[in-house]
């Protein structure tokens, strides 16, 4: 029986940066829900999503600006490392496929949206360090 560990992101784009050869896209997700009082209030989480894939970093590069609409999905795993003495756990999210789903504010171009087969890649997940 296989087992899998999968994350699925809807959100807008924050900063992009390059980050030896992998590129790191941070994307805000909102949440709404009701509070105390029975007043609907919103909560954004921030996730950085870290891109290994070769043709999928070069699509982030080409076409993924801050303020853009994006899904984006891969594999997620665990890491563990120590500094001065002390062991830290993170959760590394690997986006394997990365879609703009609408353009944010910073787009320059009035270009249309390239087909939906030529957003992302294949997965290409050989660096994925887990």
């Amino acid at each position: 029986m296989n087992t899998i560990a999968e994350f699925t992101i809807i959100g807008r784009v924050g900063e992009i940066k390059q980050v030896g050869t992998t590129v790191r896209v941070s994307i805000a997700s909102s949440y709404s829900r009701k509070d105390n009082r029975g007043e609907w209030v919103e909560r954004t989480r921030w996730n950085e999503v870290t891109v290994f894939g070769e043709s999928t970093r070069g699509y982030v590069k080409r076409n993924i600006v801050k303020g853009d609409l994006v899904f984006t999905s891969g594999s997620m795993g665990q890491t563990k490392w120590e500094k001065d003495g002390e062991t830290f756990y993170g959760v590394t999210l690997a986006g394997e496929r990365i879609e703009r789903l609408s353009k944010g504010p910073n787009h320059g171009d009035d270009k249309a949206d390239e087909p939906q087969e030529r957003r992302s890649g294949p997965a290409d997940d050989s660096d994925i360090p887990f």
